[in-house]
């Protein structure tokens, strides 16, 4: 029987700070029930053991199996990629989802998408998205962002791209640094068109 999911989306992890942004993001798109095709950087691992002290399997398939426990996840609802998975569905347009987000995401990674560079599959993934005119969130985390970087993010704004910083508000009144998370979050996933109790709506 095959797994109904509400939504299926691609999700790039690349070794810019702010881990505990993608694992709150992941969290919420699994209590969604949408299918992610993960696909986290070498750069992302050693980041996520600094950041958060989670030590995450480097084997493919270890990690798969251990994906389902941290997230509480269904079987093959998260499937974790390698950055040279080139047979995976997220290369091909006649398979990859729509929907991609790149979370947390480097300028270096920012710069190679908006320049269709496809040096591994995070870059590929999104090039995938453009060419079938999907939908494509990029959330970089830099302070401050130099010219190049923004004419890099002016480059994707203008190909149709997203391009939401890390920079939560405070209107919330969070006290933790989760609800700081949870409202970056919510914006993804208000633009994904995806339901989530991930944070309050201004007002409520």
């Amino acid at each position: 029987m095959t797994m109904q999911y509400n939504d299926i989306v691609t999700l790039g992890v690349t070794g810019a700070s702010g881990s505990g942004y993608f694992l709150r993001l992941l969290q919420s798109m699994v209590n969604a029930n949408v299918k992610v095709y993960l696909i986290l950087s070498e750069a992302a691992q050693i980041v996520l053991k600094t950041e958060v002290d989670e030590n995450w399997p480097v084997d493919i398939v270890a990690l798969n199996e251990f994906l389902i426990t941290r997230f509480n996840s269904k079987q093959g609802q998260i499937t974790a990629l390698t950055s040279k998975d080139w047979f995976s569905p997220v290369a091909s347009g006649s398979s990859a989802p729509k929907k991609m987000v790149v979370c947390p995401c480097s300028c270096g990674t920012l710069a190679s998408i908006s320049q269709g560079l496809s040096n591994n599959l995070i870059e590929r993934a999104a090039d995938v998205v453009f060419k079938e005119r999907g939908q494509l969130i990029v959330m970089p985390r830099e302070t401050p962002f130099s010219t190049l970087h923004l004419k890099n993010m002016l480059t994707l704004s203008e190909l149709g791209a997203t391009v939401m910083p890390l920079a939560p508000g405070f209107y919330h009144q969070p006290t933790t640094i989760e609800e700081l998370q949870d409202f970056m979050v919510a914006r993804v996933m208000d633009h994904l068109k995806i339901d989530h109790q991930a944070s309050k709506r201004w007002c409520e």
